[in-house]
């Protein structure tokens, strides 16, 4: 079964991803593997904890995995936000390849026409080195100066410097509350409200980002008052340069449950 890209803009490393996602489906081991770059530095990701310390670490867990992979097994990309060195790829990996649906927002460089990819661990697990002095930031100058200036904005608590950055009828979402705001100003008022306790709000560091002109993201890590969770942020800009889509996604098991309980019900608008 194939499952075609869902996107509103054209992304240079659309057929890439195809033909990626496509081989890892066929539970093509060698295949997979010829898309990463032999010098990967790691490969961490967040929804499993793992943390792979280079290409022979992520080929043995696919050598494990998939000789049980079989149909409707997939993995597969749903939208494409990059430029021609690095993407914020939109991807699913169905039940049957580990357990669970995944639905995840992978930040991915290209380094020598390799993926060099980069997802993020639990807190408890969490790598000290996270590798960022080895990945240099290769987004564009535009997606670069969007994320900086959300994110400082984010730092700040302060929802109304957030808000001239974005389109009238912007959409925010925080994927691991399971929130969705619509609209401007609705979005000012849920960032007002949040940002002094989300993981990507006043404790937040940027550490990288990827992308083109229209769109991509930014990983983000949090410090102690926020569970030092790490997350990533995707971006969807429009032609004027404003922002149309936030989606914000980490690992919200790692919350405590008293600050999970109060995220949910500040994301409540009182009005």
């Amino acid at each position: 079964m194939t499952t075609h890209l869902i996107e509103t803009q054209s992304s240079p490393l659309t057929g890439t991803f195809e033909t990626f996602f496509a081989t890892k489906t066929a539970c093509d081991l060698e295949g997979t593997m010829s898309y990463f770059s032999p010098n990967l530095a790691c490969y961490i990701d967040a929804t499993l904890g793992w943390d792979l310390n280079g290409y022979d670490a992520l080929k043995g867990v696919f050598e494990q995995y998939m000789p049980n992979w079989s149909p409707p097994a997939r993995s597969y990309a749903i939208r494409v936000l990059s430029n021609e060195a690095s993407a914020l790829v939109h991807m699913v990996d169905t039940p049957e390849l580990f357990g669970g649906e995944l639905r995840i927002l992978a930040a991915i460089d290209f380094i020598d026409d390799k993926l060099y990819a980069q997802l993020r661990t639990p807190a408890e697990v969490f790598p000290k080195d996270l590798k960022d002095a080895q990945v240099p930031t290769q987004a564009a100058p535009e997606l670069i100066a969007a994320a900086t200036a959300l994110h400082q904005s984010f730092r700040a608590g302060d929802g109304l410097a957030a808000a001239t950055l974005m389109h009238t009828d912007v959409v925010f979402e925080d994927m691991s509350l399971r929130t969705q705001v619509i609209g401007r100003i609705a979005t000012t008022h849920y960032l007002s409200r949040i940002l002094g306790d989300a993981p990507y709000g006043r404790s937040s560091r940027l550490r990288h980002v990827v992308g083109g002109q229209r769109g991509g993201g930014f990983e983000w890590s949090a410090g102690p008052e926020a569970d030092e969770l790490a997350g990533i942020t995707a971006l969807e800009i429009d032609a004027d340069g404003l922002i149309t889509k936030i989606i914000s996604v980490y690992d919200s098991r790692q919350l405590e449950g008293d600050r999970k309980a109060a995220l949910h019900a500040v994301s409540i608008d009182p009005a």
